[in-house]
């Protein structure tokens, strides 16, 4: 019996003490949570699953970034002779004198015809040196015109500079200064590798504010902003303002991945640089010739809508529809024809005609380029050698397009009759409008066929803009649309 009580005994202090020590791990292992991050669940996708390399981070301070490239970036300064009236108001233009008058109206037409004033205009901007012996990237729009372009190093030191080439429809400049030292240059990186979110840098001359430093995020890459035909621009928030056009935008690695050169006026935050890599394209070309040659296909070509896309039956909206192909020219003897649409060149995808017309821009001269079109719901490859754009050629071009009060036609072709179910097989048909245009504003829609301009009948692109010429100095012009099996008028008023 004692025997059995000591062993209950035992037992019972075996388990008190189990469950003392039961008590004090889980309070120690309590505590511990309390000072330790927890391990992620199943479901919770680890940061430090990247690995450090892959992962670029906003540094603590921009100050050593910023103090190795200012160097490289000089503030532009520029004096251009403006001619304006001969005689100005006595109470100063925008006075209610003024208004009540009709301004400088007035004086000329009670002094009659005066000799035009001319006064020096100046202008700030800014530039990066690509070159230890003095050259320099900068905007067309910072020097255009200009009768003296002074440089001024971040050393103060000041240089007056010559123009080397510039390209308008870039809105790229390159212009060069002598200096009998060897100058600090900026390192050019590959503006395709940028991603958005990546942390950029913006040094440039702000309202005359030298050298001075932004910094942002890229917002985004590819934007088509109206600023010219070859629109690629990176979108960024790092703060630009008048007076940092022409300056370098940097990536983390202290190199240049794009040129500063528009913002929103209206909103904040909202700039745009020109990709460094457009900029090298052109470079061999400004420095050679002062100006860009660039590539021609000899095509009219537009977006591809919903509607085209369903009556061509293509999958999707993707590509550039081939409208009109001008006789003589690369496509042609490629073989390309109207009522194509052009998917690929080189391997790489078109995904509209912006696309086309940058990738088509940026090949040399005499170069042979795949391209990869779909025929008849068939793709199909062809080789054809990139000619010179001219200015006739750009002629041509906007001849076949027929863009007049915000609206661009073409004539109908065979092709274009047949893909789209035609009952006309020959006029004109609208493939754009532009949104806020007064096409736009009085209901003219894309695919909309013209019968009539000013009650004349057309059938050819020569017709049409004879009577739009002549509309020029009427102002406005009585359109006869057919669209479905419905006929009306429409007047266009400028």
């Amino acid at each position: 019996m004692k025997t059995e009580n000591k062993g209950r005994k035992t037992f019972i202090m075996f388990l008190f003490a189990f469950l003392i020590g039961f008590f004090v791990v889980s309070m120690v292992e309590v505590l511990r949570s309390s000072f330790t991050p927890s391990a992620p669940g199943p479901d919770v996708q680890v940061a430090s699953a990247v690995s450090p390399g892959e992962v670029s981070r906003a540094p603590l301070s921009f100050a050593d970034l910023a103090e190795k490239l200012k160097p490289s970036v000089v503030n532009i300064s520029t004096t251009k002779t403006v001619r304006g009236g001969g005689l100005r108001s006595p109470f100063g233009q925008g006075s209610p004198f003024d208004r009540n008058f009709g301004g400088d109206d007035f004086f000329e037409r009670f002094f009659g015809d005066m000799p035009q004033r001319q006064f020096k205009q100046k202008s700030l901007g800014s530039g990066f040196i690509i070159s230890h012996d003095g050259y320099i990237f900068t905007n067309n729009h910072v020097v255009e015109q200009a009768d003296k372009i002074i440089v001024k190093l971040s050393d103060g030191k000041e240089y007056e500079a010559k123009v080397i080439g510039k390209d308008a429809k870039t809105d790229i400049a390159l212009i060069k200064i002598k200096s009998g030292d060897s100058l600090p240059v900026a390192e050019t990186g590959d503006s395709e590798k940028l991603r958005v979110g990546d942390w950029v840098l913006a040094i440039g001359n702000p309202f005359g504010l030298e050298q001075t430093v932004t910094a942002g995020i890229v917002s985004a890459k590819g934007r088509v902003i109206g600023a010219g035909p070859y629109d690629n621009f990176i979108q960024t928030d790092a703060s630009i303002n008048p007076g940092n056009s022409g300056g370098p935008l940097f990536n983390m690695e202290g190199k240049v991945i794009g040129i500063n050169t528009a913002i929103v006026a209206q909103g904040q935050g909202i700039g745009f640089a020109i990709p460094i890599s457009m900029a090298k394209t052109i470079l061999p070309d400004l420095k050679a010739k002062g100006k860009v040659t660039r590539g021609w296909l000899g095509v009219s070509v537009q977006d591809i809508s919903e509607d085209i896309a369903k009556s061509m039956k293509l999958k999707d909206r993707t590509g550039a529809l081939i409208s009109d192909v001008f006789k003589g020219d690369p496509a042609d003897k490629a073989g390309l024809k109207s009522g194509d649409v052009v998917i690929e060149i080189n391997g790489k995808p078109i995904k509209d005609t912006h696309e086309l017309l940058v990738m088509i821009a940026g090949f040399r001269v005499g170069e042979t380029v795949k391209i990869k079109i779909i025929r008849d719901g068939q793709e199909k490859s062809l080789s054809l050698t990139i000619a010179e754009r001219t200015e006739k050629s750009e002629m041509a071009s906007a001849q076949h397009s027929g863009e007049a009060f915000g609206m661009t036609v073409q004539e109908i072709t065979p092709e274009i009759a047949q893909q789209l179910g035609l009952s006309i097989k020959k006029g004109l048909i609208v493939v754009d409008v532009q949104e806020g245009s007064v096409a736009d504003e009085v209901g003219i829609q894309v695919q909309d066929l013209i019968l009539q301009v000013n009650k004349a009948k057309i059938a050819t692109m020569k017709e049409y803009q004879r009577e739009i010429a002549n509309a020029g100095v009427k102002g406005s012009i009585l359109l006869l649309i057919k669209r479905g099996k419905s006929t009306f008028f429409v007047p266009l008023i400028k």
